[in-house]
């Protein structure tokens, strides 16, 4: 059975951008609605489940005639904002020009929406159903603002109508041009974020003058300038590791020489990799007295730390010590602390990306990746801690040189060529994981 759609992707890709679903306030029901009516159309059982009526997430089941796994195919319907003036098309046409579709979601990622939604409609207009098992097709709203009307209302007020096997979802499939090869990127974690305060305090006063007070935001910049000299020791972990492996430049577990290698090689490609590589530090926010004339007597700075899977709270600990020395000269507030998570690098699922890379391009290798962010993934995978979750929409025309700067900038893009080569996945992922009973 062919697996192959080509106007399909492109016109529901098109439409999809054409919805307006900035989050905040997303208001993504008129595009879910579009979309229950085509997946409904081939044949899905749908619902519509959301805590508000604005805002339903979208579920979409194929059941087999016998029992078997539930293979997910996990996206969602929100955007970040669009600054119109910054495009050289408007954020919402969906224009099709040069071979690309150009609008707000092109990668981020209503083109993975089009595509599973392509490919599974394909599928099922053609008589297809699971040999056994169930092909389950869920859009979600709100993962741009963590999900809390999405991925983890869904996970825990309807576990069972979401529960799945296996799960492919944004966060891989990219490619990396490097020495002469190609570089499918499998995402099989993502980092964990640890953010904190640093506190310092000082004593008020005039701001007309200046020593009569004890200035707590002066006391914050040797603090401050210690983050611009250098990031955290690097600590490898199982993923990073079997991607520099992978690529050959791994010597013992010398991650920095890895590093380097890479750079005499492809520069582009350190900034990439190097979150990969341990904790991660980058201050954000500083906040200090609220006049103009009143010296501080309280200084706050915030930073955004990440963490691998594996790793916790004294890895943190020891990644911020090592860079700003130990508390005395500030005091240190965690205000959030979510685990990484992960999915193991080796499963059937992964055997099957693997081999389908290997046929539609034999000179490429698929290596495992880690997120430096996050996905809906993590609340599955803590939802489900069975379940087999893994980034990959796979391009094969633009690499991520080329795309990963648009991803909630300006003039966002996907390449025609890229999004057919997706749908083609899918189709066939369903085929290979559930079987064919028609």
């Amino acid at each position: 059975m062919s697996t192959q759609t080509h106007s399909q992707p492109v016109e529901l890709l098109q439409r999809l951008i054409r919805f307006d679903t900035v989050n905040p306030p997303g208001n993504e029901r008129a595009a879910q609605e579009h979309l229950a009516t085509v997946l409904t159309d081939a044949g899905f059982a749908c619902e519509l489940l959301g805590r508000t009526p604005e805002r339903p997430n979208l579920l979409a089941r194929l059941d087999g005639a016998a029992p078997g796994p539930v293979l997910g195919l996990l996206s969602h319907v929100d955007t970040v904002l669009a600054s119109a003036s910054e495009w050289s098309r408007d954020p919402w046409s969906g224009d099709l020009e040069d071979g690309f579709v150009w609008g707000r979601g092109a990668l981020d990622m209503k083109s993975q929406t089009a595509a599973e939604v392509a490919a599974a409609c394909a599928l099922a207009r053609g008589g297809w159903r699971p040999a056994s098992g169930s092909l389950l097709v869920v859009v979600l709203v709100d993962e741009e603002t963590g999900g809390s009307e999405g991925a983890q209302w869904l996970t825990a007020t309807h576990p069972d109508k979401v529960r799945c096997d296996y799960l492919v979802n944004e966060g891989g499939g990219g490619i990396i041009d490097y020495a002469g090869r190609r570089l499918y990127c499998l995402g099989c974690a993502e980092k964990g974020i640890f953010r904190f305060v640093l506190h310092t305090d000082g004593v008020a006063g005039h701001a007309s003058m200046p020593r009569l007070g004890d200035n707590a935001l002066l006391k914050l910049a040797p603090i401050l300038q210690r983050f611009a000299g250098r990031q955290p020791s690097y600590r490898l972990t199982v993923e990073p590791r079997a991607f520099l492996e992978a690529i050959g430049v791994l010597e013992g577990d010398d991650a920095a020489g890895a590093l380097e290698r890479i750079g005499a090689v492809e520069p582009r490609l350190v900034a990439l990799i190097e979150p990969w590589l341990g904790v991660s530090l980058a201050p954000t926010r500083i906040f200090a007295s609220e006049k103009i004339n009143v010296i501080p007597s309280h200084a706050r700075l915030a930073v955004d730390c990440r963490v691998p899977p594996g790793l916790g709270e004294e890895a943190a600990l020891a990644a911020i010590e090592e860079i700003v020395g130990p508390p005395g000269p500030y005091r240190l507030e965690w205000t959030e602390r979510v685990m990484g998570n992960r999915s193991p690098i080796d499963s059937p699922l992964s055997e099957f990306i693997r081999g389908w890379i290997a046929t539609q391009d034999p000179t490429a290798i698929c290596v495992p990746t880690v997120l430096p962010g996050f996905t809906d993934s993590r609340t599955f995978r803590d939802a489900f801690p069975d379940c087999v979750a893994y980034g990959f929409f796979p391009h094969r025309f633009t690499t991520k040189f080329e795309t990963d700067h648009l991803i909630h900038g300006a003039d966002e893009r996907i390449d025609v060529r890229d999004l057919e080569f997706a749908t083609a996945f899918f189709g066939d992922l369903a085929l290979a994981m559930l079987g064919s009973a028609g």
